[in-house]
Order: C-alpha cells, then structure tokens, then sequence
C-alpha cells in the first residue's frame, strides 16, 4: 500500500502539467500502479483519471492503466472520452466503457470512427456486454485481423460462424490457440464444447504443440 500511495502522489505532484506532452514521471508512475494490480492501485488510478490529475495527452496513459486493472470509471468520464478530439483517448475509453446507458450509443457511433483502432475497441466494447451490433465486425475482425481482444470481445455474441472460425484459430494458429479453446469452452454451448475437443485433437494442433 506505502508504494501505490507514494505513486499516486508523485502523479499528483505534476498535476497541471502535460497538456501537449505526457510527464515521464505519471507515465511512470501510472504504468508501476498497473503492474501492482490490486485493489489499491485501481482505486489510485480512479482518482487520478476522475480528478484530472493526469491531464491531456498522457490521459491515455491513465486510460491504459485502468483497462488493465478493470477500473469502472464514472458515465461522465467515459463519455467525455469517448467524444475526446484525439483518437487514442476515444480507443482508451472504449477499453474502459462498461454497459452504461450513455457510452452504449456513443460506442455504437464509434464503429463507424475514421481512425480503425477506435472502431475496432468499440466493437470490442460492444462485444464484451454483449451487443449483437458488434457482431459483424468482430467477424471480420476474426478472420483478417485475429487477436486475444478479438477472441475474448466475440465470445459474448458468438454464432456458428464465429464458433467455427474459433476452431479453425484453435487449430492453426499457436500464438493464439489457448485463447480460442478458452473462448469457445467459456461459451459452452454443444457446438462449441464439440468443436475444441475436436481442435485439439487435431494433428496441425498437435504438431504445432510438439513443435
């Protein structure tokens, strides 16, 4: 607890500071508050974003941070994020919006974001409670773009087609086959309990394994 109180109030000594450039030592400060974990730093890391302590560019610093620690920030936050000018800080919020009322639009406005890592985060957020809205994107997320964000966003609103695809991932992709078997044995259903059995009981499987 001595190390995360000492953190959150070395990003407090800089608060005013950074409005065009992150100050190294909240950048710092925040990422040690991430690697803690706990409790402790999530409710560190809450003040420091809900204060504005962290100020302009380096709040996607702040953003990273509480999406590590599962940080539930306040409706007033997300949203102000989530309409933010810079696309990082848009990406950032979306990485930390929950089922709220107000972000639910915003991130559904947000698919169709210029800039393609902010759609891709909204449609992750979508996915992650469970917005069917989401669905196609992730889909062609999943097949041209795969990743463990993607897995874990689609496993909320997964189809046949998405359960296939999971399995064929499961299959042949190593850097991303535990994360796929864990998605479809998290989902459960028969189709998706038979399909990674039968994933990992495949020979590319296997001898990606051994390999």
């Amino acid at each position: 607890m001595g190390a995360v109180v000492a953190l959150e109030t070395l990003c407090r000594r800089f608060r005013g500071f950074g409005l065009k450039h992150p100050v190294a030592e909240q950048t710092a400060a925040l990422e040690a508050l991430a690697e803690i974990g706990g409790g402790e730093a999530a409710g560190a890391v809450r003040r420091i974003i809900v204060e504005k302590i962290v100020q302009g560019s380096g709040l996607n610093n702040a953003l990273k941070a509480a999406a590590r620690l599962g940080v539930g920030l306040p409706a007033n936050v997300i949203v102000s994020s989530l309409r933010h000018e810079a696309p990082e800080i848009r990406a950032g919020g979306c990485r930390c919006a929950g089922p709220s009322s107000a972000a639910i639009p915003l991130l559904l406005e947000l698919l169709d974001d210029p800039d393609h890592i902010v759609a891709r985060e909204a449609a992750c957020a979508l996915g992650r409670i469970g917005r069917n809205d989401a669905r196609p994107m992730l889909l062609r997320l999943l097949q041209h773009g795969p990743s463990a964000v993607v897995i874990d966003a689609i496993s909320a609103i997964a189809d046949e087609e998405c359960l296939v695809i999971l399995g064929r991932i499961a299959r042949t992709t190593p850097d991303l086959a535990d994360a796929a078997l864990e998605a479809l044995e998290s989902i459960g259903s028969p189709a998706a309990i038979k399909i990674a059995a039968a994933s990992r009981r495949s020979p590319a499987r296997r001898s990606t394994s051994s390999g």
